[in-house]
């Protein structure tokens, strides 16, 4: 009994600390969360020069205000198939940490919702799907409005094999 307790508990804690402000956002049919104190900026969609030798989610880089940011296609990361950009489509600016520091990486995703507070106690761990499937950047579940969105750990979208390719785009 006492160590379900303290399970609980330890899940309660967890689930608290993720509770804040989140930028929405959606892929396909399903809506997703980032937290707000990663997100730079939200910009529209623009021209990405593709850079050779990279995997196919890796869209390329683009200027931003003179500075280079690599961007992924985060439906291409996640196995979904690629679609047509539309007047929706944007890049969300993200700082995320690698071995060199904090990294701006753009992130194409099918539109921009809204930011939402989640309380703590809207989310719920991540199930677990068995050993085949990786959930690692998965944050929780924020139950919402009969709904549920998926928090991702932006700083975890991307492994360290990915990330080493970033280092030498940017």
């Amino acid at each position: 009994m006492k160590g379900e307790v303290e399970v609980i508990d330890q899940m309660m804690k967890n689930t608290g600390e993720k509770e804040g402000k989140y930028l929405t956002f959606s892929l396909d049919t399903e809506e997703y969360g980032i937290g707000i104190l990663k997100v730079k900026e939200i910009i529209g969609m623009m021209r990405i020069t593709p850079v050779p030798q990279t995997p196919e989610f890796v869209k390329g880089v683009i200027n931003l205000r003179g500075k280079v940011i690599p961007v992924i296609d985060l439906r291409l990361r996640f196995g979904m198939e690629s679609i047509e950009y539309s007047e929706r489509t944007c890049i969300i600016v993200v700082e995320i940490q690698s071995a060199s520091g904090r990294i701006p990486i753009g992130i194409v995703v099918d539109s921009v919702s809204e930011v939402l507070n989640i309380k703590g106690s809207d989310i719920e761990e991540t199930p677990t799907f068995g050993t085949k499937l990786e959930t690692d950047y998965i944050l929780g579940m924020a139950k919402m409005g009969g709904g549920v969105k998926i928090l991702l750990d932006i700083d975890r979208i991307l492994n360290a094999e990915d990330l080493t390719i970033f280092d030498k785009v940017a």
